[in-house]
């Protein structure tokens, strides 16, 4: 298997993730490394701004559509989905922050 970038784990995460078709993403790479970036590289944080993204699109874009023979599509549905799913990725996120265990060496040299 082969190791997976950042960008690639954030890909996965929003299902965008086309090694086979890599022309075919919803983002470009520079834009799921700006998401990285600004969540200081923080995979799930990225992956939920994507989320957030998505959905913000399909809310402005889809709208809810009907056609003469049946075929629906509902823009606000999906964006409402995709924001739980976002929410899920920043909780997930605190999980593993609060996972990591981190810890604070102090200088007390000189003290006593």
């Amino acid at each position: 298997m082969a190791v997976l970038t950042d960008v690639d784990k954030v890909r996965v995460l929003i299902n965008d993730y086309r090694p086979d078709d890599p022309g075919n993403v919803v983002f470009t790479t520079t834009e799921i490394q700006t998401f990285l970036d600004l969540e200081g590289g923080s995979i799930k944080r990225a992956a939920a701004q994507a989320c957030d993204m998505i959905a913000d699109n399909e809310a402005l874009v889809s709208k809810v559509i009907r056609t003469q023979t049946g075929l629906s599509t509902d823009g606000p549905k999906v964006a409402a989905a995709l924001r739980e799913r976002a929410a899920s990725l920043r909780e997930q996120a605190v999980t593993d922050d609060d996972a990591d265990g981190h810890f604070e060496v102090v200088d007390f040299t000189g003290i006593c």
